[in-house]
């Protein structure tokens, strides 16, 4: 007797653990569309704070504080000013988030079946880490250029670079020897988002399967679609603040990157001159914040859209299985 799920071709497949939403192409499709809107729109959302995060980071001599730092946008630039890289942070995490969270289901279910039923079962969270690692891997690629061209608008000082993203982005081509675009921080935006999405996708799901073993003990579906939706956002909540400080570091070095006068300078020196005291704390506080709210939002936006195509929301309480059940794995596969 299997535990969960139907088999089509007579042995076990994680990709139809849940019969009523198997994970065929429209199922990714739908992930990745999801994906799409959950990061697009949250990070277009909190283009003030990045701005001010930025600047707080290229410049903590002058931006101190996330307070005084806005104001002193708002007065050197205007409204406009806090609305600095909206377009490229909406396109490049649009495609960040197409391939965050539609090729994590892909590699999830691809690396459960490799290890097979008991062995998934038993090494689950590394089959999170290893899904999550293996498609932020895929989205920095998609999302590099425009990060790097988002940054640069956000950083530099007023009327000396476009704020327009494809005036932007040609000024960024022309001087590709200076600037390293387009993928110039492909290497530190890794540094900074495979441990992000690691964290963010493992601690995720281990908070969710904690409410739904400890707090809200009946099964999962006997729960409302908003009780589900709470739980979906306080789990990427508490996800997001683990992200954020694992993150905070390579995420100074991007920032930094931009700054004019390190143009030239390898990451490893940037790193040198500013210290790993500062790379860990500056604007820390404010990232906290900012990618808590924004990694919640996220998750919330995500199994919302789920939930609308009949999908579900994400996460659950781990399936155990008897000694007897694996007894019966190990007869069948024999």
């Amino acid at each position: 007797m299997k535990v969960l799920g139907t088999f089509p071709e007579g042995k076990w497949d994680a990709r139809y653990l849940n019969p009523a939403a198997p994970h065929d192409r429209s199922y990714y499709m739908k992930c990745q569309l999801g994906g799409v809107l959950s990061c697009g729109l949250t990070h277009m959302a909190v283009t003030p704070l990045d701005v001010v995060k930025c600047n707080m980071q290229v410049d903590p001599r002058k931006y101190t504080g996330l307070f005084s730092g806005g104001r002193l946008v708002l007065a050197e630039e205007g409204v406009r000013g806090l609305l600095k890289g909206w377009l490229p942070c909406l396109v490049g995490y649009s495609m960040q988030g197409f391939c965050k969270f539609g090729f994590y289901e892909i590699f999830k279910d691809l690396y459960m079946n490799m290890l097979g039923e008991d062995i998934s079962a038993d090494y689950t969270g590394l089959v999170w880490l290893a899904g999550s690692a293996s498609a932020e891997f895929i989205a920095d690629v998609a999302l590099c250029p425009l990060e790097m061209v988002k940054v640069k608008i956000q950083t530099s000082p007023p009327g000396t670079f476009p704020t327009a993203m494809m005036a932007a982005m040609a000024k960024m081509s022309a001087e590709r020897k200076t600037s390293g675009f387009p993928f110039g921080s492909l290497v530190p935006l890794w540094s900074r988002q495979i441990p992000y999405t690691m964290a963010k996708f493992y601690f995720f799901e281990l908070v969710v399967s904690m409410f739904y073993t400890h707090v809200l003990t009946e099964p999962k579906s006997s729960y409302s679609k908003q009780t589900q939706l709470g739980v979906t956002f306080a789990s990427g909540y508490i996800a997001g603040v683990v992200c954020a400080i694992v993150s905070h570091p390579a995420d100074n070095l991007v920032s930094l990157k931009g700054k004019e006068s390190n143009a030239g300078k390898s990451f490893s020196q940037i790193a040198t001159d500013v210290g790993a005291y500062n790379l860990a704390t500056k604007g820390l506080a404010v990232r906290i914040l900012m990618i808590g709210t924004l990694t919640g939002l996220q998750w919330w936006i995500y199994d919302s859209f789920k939930t609308s195509v009949g999908l579900g929301t994400s996460g659950g309480k781990p399936v155990k299985r008897t000694v007897e059940q694996r007894a019966r794995n190990e007869i069948v596969s024999h």
